[in-house]
């Protein structure tokens, strides 16, 4: 018998406003209205999400000044050792030893091979973890595990609504755009983001959703906190003079530096995994950072002040030291300086998580531009003197061109920057410069940092739904395993009785341990099979044939509908490791095929 819940737990917010959405709203709604209901919770909760972090990171960054602590360039070496330690202690006391894993690829894995499924503890784990990484000086962003946390929320929601696939991606959609949208106050590129990057198709069911979840995820951070903005010294700046010429190199420089910035973040944290013991990573790596740290503050955490510094033109925070004052001239010195602060950041990251940190890129991206866009103007008034550009210019545009580079989100980069700097009348720079560098970047590394890995596994899912569909299918699902196996060493009478009691019209030929040496199709038998003479003299090796192609466990469907394509059979053997374990057919891939596009699809 069914036990009933306890009281305390039905009473439960959470509990109660379920039922009360089941019983009374979702049926009267209908499935559509019912989303952009579900929408305007996921933004709230977004929204929360986003101002736990952000508050918890300025708390925890306070700290010393509030204890009133001595000894602050020590205090900096230490911190960042101390973050990953904690986040390493919270993983594996609390979680369970499960880490979250980078934000936006655990996020884009779960919608390609998990169902757009993800786990429970992904509500409360990646926000955790990425609180004390960053918070105690680890160079990585907040936005990836807003971003997955969100995308939890949303999953569990859709999980207790029993919603299919399509409505799940869209409420895992609506998670991003209500995070991306609390953590920058930037509404539309937001959901750009939901479109280029979680995939997203823009239409009339999605759209609406998207829309509801960021305003919401936007006024839930401005009723509960004055919501700083991170770029708020960009709305300070001149207006455009409408040069054009000097952003065609720089595009160009942008597009270069974001494949640099991706490869030096992949070494530097490939470099630190090696490392077998975790506390071996941690020490190394934290001291890494520290040791940077000690030299230049501005590199703690995500790095926004240092943007809004370069944007106001104040660059004494760059060098507190003094350091750089071996070079001769103010100009050469600051160059120096920001040059050394770009090469660290990427590999500062990179360190930070491979660790066993937790965040995301987006903030070092925008970072590295920012401080790119600045290399950009002292280099050209040096080579240039007549030209006279805008700084503050050259850093919003930086901090487009890497994130479109980065990110491969060339739309997302436009909008983002634009909306959250004020820099509207910009666009056509912010255009300019992202296009080339997207270009550039897809040019050299085909893929972004989020989507290399699955790319590699053929687990990527893009706009082309045909691609798509096939992404989402597991190979797994469609093989059958009521094929009645056979031994090479079978006389033809004895296959004749297996064949006989048999519904299929192939055997698998396998040896002891289950390796598939071949098949014997039903009509390779048929003119000998009623003659009782050859009964005894032929054996199964005699009237095996190999199979036209094998499928292995993990091919990717792609290649599976390639294989049926070239051999035109309608049955294929699929091995794992060698030792057989079933047949797909090609009905079966296309009725399964068919399913998952009604899914996936608006109508």
């Amino acid at each position: 018998m069914k036990r009933k819940p306890s009281l305390l737990r039905r009473l439960l917010p959470w509990a109660v406003l379920t039922r009360f959405l089941q019983k009374e709203l979702w049926i009267r709604l209908g499935p559509r209205n019912g989303v952009i209901l579900l929408a305007s919770v996921i933004g709230m909760a977004a929204g929360l999400l986003a101002v736990l972090l952000k508050n918890g990171v300025g708390w925890l960054r306070s700290l010393p000044q509030l204890a009133g602590a001595a000894g602050t360039k020590e205090l900096l070496f230490v911190l960042p050792t101390v973050g990953l330690v904690l986040t390493h202690l919270l993983v594996h006391r609390v979680f369970g030893g499960r880490h979250p894993g980078p934000g936006i690829p655990s996020t884009l894995h779960a919608l390609s091979r998990m169902r757009a499924r993800l786990s429970r503890m992904s509500m409360v784990s990646p926000a955790a973890t990425s609180l004390l990484t960053v918070g105690f000086g680890g160079s990585a962003g907040l936005e990836a595990p807003a971003v997955q946390g969100s995308a939890a929320i949303a999953s569990e929601v859709a999980e207790r609504f029993k919603l299919d696939y399509r409505y799940r991606l869209v409420l895992i959609g609506c998670a991003a755009t209500a995070s991306l949208a609390a953590m920058f106050k930037a509404p539309l590129a937001a959901i750009v983001f939901a479109v280029e990057v979680i995939m997203i198709d823009l239409t009339t069911a999605s759209l609406v959703p998207l829309l509801v979840a960021s305003l919401s995820a936007l006024l839930t951070t401005t009723l509960f906190i004055d919501p700083e903005e991170l770029m708020r010294a960009g709305r300070d700046l001149p207006e455009w003079d409408g040069t054009i010429l000097a952003y065609l190199p720089f595009a160009v420089l942008c597009g270069l530096a974001s494949v640099w910035f991706s490869d030096v973040y992949r070494v530097t944290g490939g470099l630190v995994k090696r490392f077998r013991h975790p506390l071996a990573r941690i020490v190394l790596a934290g001291a890494a950072i520290g040791g940077v740290l000690m030299l230049f503050p501005s590199l703690y955490g995500e790095g926004f002040e240092l943007i809004n510094e370069l944007l106001r033109g104040q660059y004494d925070g760059l060098d507190p030291e003094g350091r750089a004052e071996v070079l001769p001239g103010t100009t050469g010195r600051i160059l120096l300086v920001m040059a050394i602060l770009w090469a660290c950041k990427p590999a500062l990251t990179g360190l930070t998580v491979g660790a066993g940190g937790v965040g995301g890129v987006f903030a070092p991206a925008l970072v590295s531009g920012a401080l790119l866009g600045g290399i950009f103007l002292f280099a050209t008034d040096i080579v240039f003197p007549s030209w006279h550009l805008i700084g503050g210019h050259f850093v919003l545009a930086g901090m487009a061109g890497l994130m479109a580079g980065i990110l491969r989100a060339p739309l997302t980069a436009i909008f983002l920057t634009a909306e959250a700097s004020g820099g509207y009348d910009l666009f056509i720079p912010f255009m300019l410069t992202s296009a080339i560098a997207f270009q550039v970047a897809r040019f050299i590394r085909p893929n972004s940092i989020y989507t290399q890995e699955l790319a590699d596994r053929g687990e990527l899912i893009t706009h082309d739904k045909d691609k798509a569909v096939l992404t989402l299918m597991k190979l797994g699902d469609q093989i059958e395993t009521d094929f009645d196996p056979v031994q090479a060493d079978w006389t033809l009478g004895k296959l004749v009785g297996t064949v006989s009691k048999s519904r299929r019209n192939i055997h698998p030929v396998v040896d002891d341990r289950g390796t598939l040496m071949g098949i014997v199709p039903l009509e390779e038998i048929r003119g000998v099979m009623f003659d009782h003479s050859r009964y005894e003299s032929l054996t199964v090796q005699d009237l095996m044939v190999m199979p036209a192609a094998t499928l292995e466990w993990s091919d990717a469907m792609e290649a599976v509908m390639e294989k049926f394509d070239r051999t035109q059979a309608w049955n294929l053997p699929v091995t794992r490791d060698g030792r057989y374990v079933g047949f797909v057919s090609r009905s079966k891939l296309f009725g399964a095929y068919r399913s998952w596009l009604q899914e996936v699809s608006d109508d």
